[in-house]
């Protein structure tokens, strides 16, 4: 007998690969060819208007509106040439997701038709701020808000097979001037990180006039066909399998990672390079990640706020582009159960306006100093905020996938090698012995000349959340359904708020008569000793390092809403605010966001996952058992032993025992689920309840599903199983 999941099968083998998408000879010729670039600002504005245009960019100073006019009218002009009919302010809300509000650039004059775009159009839109997460700053009665131009991330044009539409990057505030959104909060912390870093390369070089924050994201997916995709009401509407029995093959051969990637996959990757590269978006690498199904792409390293726009843009591309290929993406940190989930590796580092990346060793023991000096802070920054880092990458999806097999614990640490580890030992307890390749000025000092460090100078940790990667930090636990935003907001603040104190002490004993070389390796030695605790080398996923980590004072923080505390302390509060990238307003609004977007999350995978047994589980388990009574009564009726039918009846007691369990946890899930509503005005005391009450009914349901699926005949089991979605290509 056929179900739908058979016919699913059969449409899934009879697919053919979508038919590859014209490539240009050379990337170069398309690259870009959808972003209003220097280069065409430069064609379609004025040379002064440029040059205004470009200053305000590079000095991060407001855009005068009488320029945002002539701006918009070369924007607009060139956006039409390309095919544009409409323009939308896009911007990063606190969903996670992107939002657009698109607008005709059509006016009516006088009965005459005409396109138009005014720089108050460019500047300044008027969303509805009460239908979006504001955390209590906005009541749904007040539904002002504004998007501002961020002439920083250049303006792109989304181009699908009915339309295209100018995009332009903003930041979302409220009516009374709070942050909204991530953008706004993240160019503050750039702002704040680059005034601190440039006070700190002043030491070393005058010539520093600014420093930018790079990064360069990892995005990991998973592919599934949409035939399957549609008969899972829980991928459907939860991003993940909340039943789902282990195949008997998973990844343990270890041979999807770096294989051949499957044809139609390819495909589609092919597609999503070519969308991304019109977008101005550097992808470079493409491969199969660990995971049956599971695929990786990352992209150049980019200047902090376009990388992140364009990771928030290409997520958007990747489930476009895959709808087009019969694939459904997800990027839910842990579709499947017991096979590695997904992260969105974040690799940052400093760059300085004389070309210097502040994280990259040099070969003179001057630049070596002032790498120390940044690698060093950002070390001790880690150890002094580790809850706060923990608690920007806590979400439902990331509790699932932290302290797995494939990704950091939930006890933030640091990986910097062996070699750099040498290094700190010795300032930490500096030999006194002369070595001949120490310039002389160090001796003393016990502090050795560095040597240059290859990019692959230290050994890569898996388990690591915060690892350094030769001219970089890796920031590894961050999920992969995420704004990359958050997590770099805070990076960027407690470096600066880092960088900002260690200033403070060298000018306090240079002003002492203490030599500025003498008083930098004294301070370093100071920091190496206070954050050691923060560094480990070994493996993460080991139950004794969790026993190392409480010994040094670590937290290990497994649940999203306790991690999220760290958000509201009063260091944190103090911290934001005296950088003025937050008001504690807009912080107690996050938390509260956060924590019901958390609760929101859960239950809607309760509520789907009781549906499903119900629906689905409960009926497939009887239509079996009746199946073996039925054939147990045959064979009485022919007066055969009951030896001869001791099978099917030892079958029927087993689907009996479970379906019991499963209406039994079934039950006590929906009263789980009835206390849970009633505590939603403590949204902190709900979220917690849900984390434990809920989630253990959950995973009790489970238990007695996935126990049901192994013994419910194949044609019987109405859902996808994990060995067709993970490997039927």
């Amino acid at each position: 007998m056929s179900n739908p999941r058979t016919k699913a099968l059969e449409t899934i083998q009879n697919r053919k690969s979508t038919p590859a998408v014209e490539h240009p000879r050379r990337v170069s010729e398309i690259f870009a060819s959808h972003v209003f670039t220097k280069d065409v600002m430069q064609q379609y504005l004025t040379k002064d208007i440029y040059k205004q245009l470009a200053k305000a960019i590079e000095e991060g100073t407001p855009v005068e509106r009488d320029i945002a006019d002539f701006v918009a009218r070369g924007m607009q002009n060139w956006a039409i040439e390309q095919g544009a009919t409409h323009y939308t302010h896009w911007f990063q809300p606190l969903t996670g997701l992107t939002a657009e509000k698109h607008d005709s650039f059509l006016t009516v004059k006088d009965g005459r038709a005409l396109e138009e775009f005014s720089g108050s159009n460019l500047a300044q839109q008027e969303p509805d701020a009460s239908s979006l997460p504001s955390g209590g700053i906005r009541n749904t009665f007040e539904a002002r808000g504004y998007t501002a131009w961020d002439p920083s991330s250049p303006a792109f044009i989304f181009e699908n097979q009915y339309g295209k539409t100018l995009c332009i990057p903003t930041i979302f505030v409220s009516y009374t001037g709070e942050a909204l959104d991530f953008k706004a909060p993240l160019l503050k912390s750039m702002a704040s990180l680059e005034e601190a870093a440039v006070n700190v390369c002043k030491l070393f070089d005058r010539n520093v006039k600014s420093v930018t924050p790079t990064l360069g994201v990892e995005q990991e997916y998973f592919l599934v066909d949409r035939a399957f995709f549609d008969l899972r009401p829980d991928l459907i509407l939860a991003g993940r399998t909340v039943v789902g029995a282990a195949p008997a093959r998973g990844q343990q051969l270890d041979d999807h990672y770096f294989g051949s990637i499957p044809e139609r996959v390819y495909a589609f990757m092919k597609e999503v390079e070519i969308e991304s590269y019109r977008l101005g978006i550097p992808l470079t690498t493409r491969h199969n990640e660990v995971a049956p199904s599971q695929f990786e792409c990352a992209p150049l390293f980019e200047e902090l706020n376009v990388a992140v726009d364009h990771n928030a843009l290409f997520m958007d591309l990747l489930e476009r582009v895959a709808r087009k290929h019969s694939f459904r993406v997800l990027l839910h940190e842990k579709p499947y159960a017991g096979i590695n989930g997904s992260g969105k590796h974040n690799n940052w580092s400093m760059a300085t306006n004389t070309g210097k990346n502040l994280l990259s060793p040099g070969s003179a023991p001057k630049e070596n100093l002032q790498f120390l000096t940044f690698f060093i802070n950002t070390i001790k920054a880690v150890h002094e905020h580790a809850d706060l880092l923990r608690s920007v990458i806590a979400s439902a999806g990331n509790d699932h996938r932290l302290g797995a097999n494939e990704a950091p614990p939930a006890i933030i640490s640091v990986f910097i090698g062996s070699q750099l580890s040498k290094v700190l030992d010795e300032i930490e307890k500096p030999s006194r012995k002369k070595k001949k390749d120490t310039p002389q000025s160090y001796v003393k000092l016990g502090i050795p000349k560095i040597p240059e460090l290859r990019l692959d100078n230290t050994d890569r940790n898996r388990t690591s959340p915060f690892a350094f990667t030769g001219n970089k930090f890796e920031f590894r636990a961050v999920g992969s359904s995420s704004n990359s935003a958050g997590p770099m907001i805070v990076l960027n603040a407690i470096v600066a708020n880092q960088l900002v104190e260690f200033r403070k002490t060298i000018d306090r004993k240079v002003s002492r008569g203490k030599k500025k070389e003498v008083a930098i390796i004294e301070v370093l030695r100071d920091y190496v000793k206070e954050s050691k605790d923060i560094r480990f080398e070994g493996n993460g996923y080991s139950d004794e390092w969790v026993d190392e980590a409480t010994k040094r004072g670590l937290n290990n923080i497994k649940k999203t809403p306790k991690a999220l505390d760290a958000y509201i302390t009063e260091s944190t509060i103090k911290l934001f605010t005296k950088l003025d990238i937050f008001s504690e307003v807009e912080l107690r609004a996050r938390h509260e966001i956060r924590l019901e977007q958390y609760v929101k999350k859960i239950d809607i995978e309760a509520r789907v996952l009781n549906e499903l047994v119900i629906n689905q589980i409960m009926p497939a388990a009887l239509r079996a058992q009746k199946e073996l009574a039925e054939n147990v009564e045959a064979l009485k009726d022919i007066d055969l032993d009951a030896e001869f039918y001791e099978v099917q009846v030892e079958l029927i007691k087993e689907l009996a025992v479970k379906v019991r369990d499963l209406r039994k946890h079934s039950l006590k899930l929906d009263e789980a689920l009835e206390k849970g509503e009633k505590l939603e005005e403590e949204v902190r005391e709900q979220a917690i309840f849900y984390s434990e009450d809920v989630v253990s009914e959950m995973e009790a349901i489970r238990e007695a599903a996935d126990g049901l699926e192994e013994l419910v005949p194949d044609s019987h089991w109405p859902l996808p199983k994990y060995r067709e979605m993970l490997f039927t290509r």
